[in-house]
């Protein structure tokens, strides 16, 4: 789960003291997490939830596939997570829905 969170936090292209300020819990703390030492609660995964706008499912889905799959697929599904974003991004700078 730590590295997942960590994932999603050098996707959004923050610092460990950023993320922390805006997950509201310590840089150290953070950083722990982040490297395995401390089992995020699920507060803190609704916070990252909140945060940085995605599904506390999707964050689970994330965690778990990485764990499983080799570093090819990882980074396959680093890629392919960073390509969604991309066209989200672009979809609402158009001001254009899924519906239109």
């Amino acid at each position: 789960m730590g590295e997942a969170l960590r994932l999603i936090r050098v996707y959004h292209d923050l610092k460990q003291k950023q993320a922390a300020e805006r997950l509201e819990v310590s840089t150290s703390y953070l950083s722990e997490i982040e490297r395995g030492l401390k089992t995020p609660t699920l507060d803190i995964i609704q916070r990252y939830a909140t945060v940085f706008d995605m599904p506390v499912s999707s964050i689970m889905f994330f965690s778990e596939n990485l764990d499983q799959k080799s570093t090819l697929d990882q980074a396959r599904t680093f890629v392919a997570g960073k390509v969604v974003s991309l066209l989200q991004f672009l979809e609402a700078r158009s001001g254009r829905t899924h519906a239109e």
